[in-house]
């Protein structure tokens, strides 16, 4: 019995059929065929600060329709431009520059004392377990305590110069500090600090390769709500027998019923508020570089 082999088949293609797929230099592209465009891409872009500064010129314009139309009377609320011309005079006659110095020096001592015993605190109870024991339930317990409510004490204890002021501010700040520190060291993967000591690193080495960078994006995110809290506790001490800062500007307008005054300080306090909070965030993009996260679509 004879068995037939087929020939067999080439290795090599066949350079006429690829040729033929190849265009020509005189050939058209084929029309059927299309660049797929990604449909993100093809939204129209808006710029971001664009975005970002629409909700409140929209709120502005609000605002001064129902000033214009009566709505919104100068007893109840005063008008855009009303409050932008007494935030003129004011800066013209410097008092608010000056009240502004005072009450950033109070914020500044008040945050630089927080921040050191908020984290003093939350390095002993976070690294060591008889430092929880003896730390951690005292600082719940006053936390609870609402700061301002022992304002009365610290008049006491203080008196009525600058030292309750700061001591109020301190108060609120420590405690935010504190809760994001600690859950940030006690957060650290326990894989990496395994991963640490096999690589033969010392307890010190591993607080501080390991722990304190992977506690520093918590401790940056307290410090944020910190200098939320510092603002208001700003608000409250500057009520306390206060004869400068931005505190004292609103109690006097309130006892001459100025209320555009009254929102010019308010404002003050948020714009200041804002640029302590864009600081943060810009400390935040330098020194978590390495810590690549979701940023919105």
């Amino acid at each position: 019995m004879s068995i037939s082999h087929a020939p067999p088949e080439s290795s090599e293609p066949d350079i006429s059929s690829i040729s033929a797929l190849q265009p020509t230099a005189g050939d058209q592209p084929r029309s059927d065929l299309e660049r797929l465009v990604p449909a993100s891409s093809r939204r129209t872009r808006v710029p971001r600060w664009l975005r970002r500064t629409t909700g409140p010129v929209l709120l502005l314009a609000l605002w001064q329709l129902l000033s214009s139309t009566g709505v919104l009377t100068s007893d109840v609320l005063a008008s855009p431009g009303r409050i932008a011309q007494v935030a003129g005079d004011l800066i013209a006659d410097g008092s608010l520059p000056s009240a502004m110095g005072t009450s950033l020096q109070r914020v500044a001592a008040g945050l630089a004392l927080g921040t050191v015993v908020g984290t003093g605190l939350a390095l002993l109870s976070g690294l060591f377990r008889i430092g929880e024991d003896l730390v951690d339930a005292p600082v719940q317990m006053l936390r609870t305590v609402p700061f301002v409510g022992l304002i009365p004490l610290f008049i006491i204890w203080f008196g009525i110069g600058e030292a309750p002021k700061v001591a109020i501010i301190t108060l609120g700040v420590t405690f935010p500090l504190y809760l994001n520190v600690y859950a940030g060291i006690r957060g650290v993967d326990a894989q990496l600090i395994e991963a640490g000591e096999s690589l033969g690193l010392s307890r010190w080495g591993l607080v501080r390769h390991v722990v304190l960078p992977g506690a520093l994006p918590g401790a940056l995110t307290g410090l944020r709500y910190s200098l939320g809290i510092a603002w208001l506790a700003l608000v409250f001490a500057e009520q306390v027998n206060a004869d400068s800062g931005i505190g004292f500007l609103m109690v006097q307008a309130r006892d001459f019923l100025r209320t555009d005054v009254i929102v010019v300080c308010l404002i003050v306090y948020a714009f200041l508020g804002l640029l302590a909070d864009f600081i943060v965030r810009s400390l935040e993009r330098l020194l978590l570089q390495w810590r690549p996260t979701f940023t919105g679509r």
